[in-house]
């Protein structure tokens, strides 16, 4: 590498997607190969366990906030935190049709034109405290479970969302850790994962807040990317159904080597970064077998981890044969009782949006000295198809 030049491009390097090319900087968070998903430093295991209040004010501030300056940080939030009537309404008129996520994304648009200041600081707050209740009527909308009762933000994060879900048969407690910990785990994930990357090319040609987040969920909404976790949640369950709940770690890598030798996909293993279990997953993993031992998604889910891993490893080509986030996270929720799949990549949303909102912010305001950075133009070269 010559002094100066970080990258030189070749010919093998294009229509690769980007991958691996820097092209700015990340002050949220950072995923190393072996180390895994960090934010602003700290572990994905050392802050597992925090509320998610304290881990969106790291991801804000950049740093672990007192108790005074979280109260204050919450205060801020809460007095933001209530739509007005009309943004509810409009959600509550949205078609059905289509995946949810295609109603998020609208959501987020009408949110753009009832609730937008216009200045990317201040309606980053306003994403982040209005989230949950946009989240909510959303899929109290889709699912026909009736009008979302108003925001309490004194409740704490997620357990105003898990008040404002109007879903029958709600277990509390036991259902609000478990969002919990599915939101902290996916706020954020570094710069260039393709959301987050979108969102922030939308920023760049200064469409505001709210407008750039609804571009971000159209690319979080498809199978390679957001929608991943209810794809795994599927083969988790075809899986069990073809192996029936006595199954045993042997009988599991019989039906992935059947799968593989078929050329059927198995779900759930490889990450574009990772070299290892992916940390988020061996956390959810570990809560799993702490909590849900004796549910049969779950205990597939933990012969396929094992076994899915062993079998890929024969394979020289496979470069992560580990299990990542999507493995996992669907089957907790089921175990949960939040037994409705096709709002699994809106809860992904209504986490990511928080960090990609808060990397806006820097790209907007903060980065090249608060000039901010251009409008992204990658060079595509000119390529006959003769």
């Amino acid at each position: 590498m010559r002094e100066g030049v970080l990258f030189e491009i070749t010919k093998k390097q294009l229509e690769t997607g980007m991958r691996g090319f820097p092209i700015g900087y990340c002050v949220t968070s950072y995923v190393d190969p072996y180390q895994g998903l960090t934010y602003v430093g700290r572990p994905i295991s050392e802050i597992q366990d925090k509320d998610p209040m304290e881990v969106i004010y790291l991801l804000y501030h950049g740093q672990m906030g007192s108790q005074e300056q979280l109260a204050q940080f919450e205060q801020e939030l809460s007095s933001r935190a209530s739509c007005k009537l009309e943004t509810i309404r409009h959600i509550e008129s949205l078609p059905k049709a289509g995946h949810p996520m295609d109603a998020f994304a609208a959501a987020l648009l009408l949110a753009e034109m009832l609730e937008s200041t216009g200045d990317y600081a201040e309606d980053c707050l306003q994403v982040i405290s209005k989230l949950p209740q946009i989240v909510a009527a959303t899929i109290n909308h889709l699912a026909g479970w009736g009008k979302t009762p108003p925001s309490k933000p004194e409740l704490g994060y997620m357990e105003n969302f898990v008040h404002m879900l109007q879903m029958p048969k709600k277990k509390g407690g036991e259902l609000v850790q478990v969002m919990s910990l599915f939101n902290i785990v996916h706020y954020d994930h570094c710069g260039g994962n393709l959301s987050t990357f979108v969102g922030k090319a939308v920023a760049s040609g200064l469409e505001p807040m709210w407008g750039s987040l609804a571009a971000a969920m159209t690319a979080l909404a498809g199978p390679r990317h957001g929608r991943a976790n209810q794809d795994c949640l599927e083969f988790v369950q075809k899986v069990l159904d073809e192996a029936g709940e006595e199954a045993k770690a042997h009988d599991i890598e019989r039906l992935i080597r059947h799968k593989l030798a078929n050329n059927e996909l198995v779900f759930g293993f490889g990450h574009a970064v990772l070299r290892v279990e992916d940390p988020r997953a061996t956390v959810f993993y570990d809560y799993a077998q702490k909590h849900f031992p004796d549910h049969p998604l779950v205990k597939i889910a933990l012969l396929l981890r094992t076994e899915g891993s062993r079998v890929l490893k024969e394979n020289p080509k496979i470069s992560d044969p580990y299990p990542n986030i999507d493995a996992i996270t669907g089957t907790v929720l089921m175990a949960a009782g939040f037994t409705y799949p096709e709002f699994y990549t809106i809860l992904f949303g209504l986490s990511r949006c928080i960090g990609i909102a808060i990397q806006i912010v820097y790209e907007r305001t903060q980065a090249r000295g608060g000039k901010g950075t251009p409008i992204i133009r990658p060079l595509y070269l000119y390529k006959s198809r003769q």
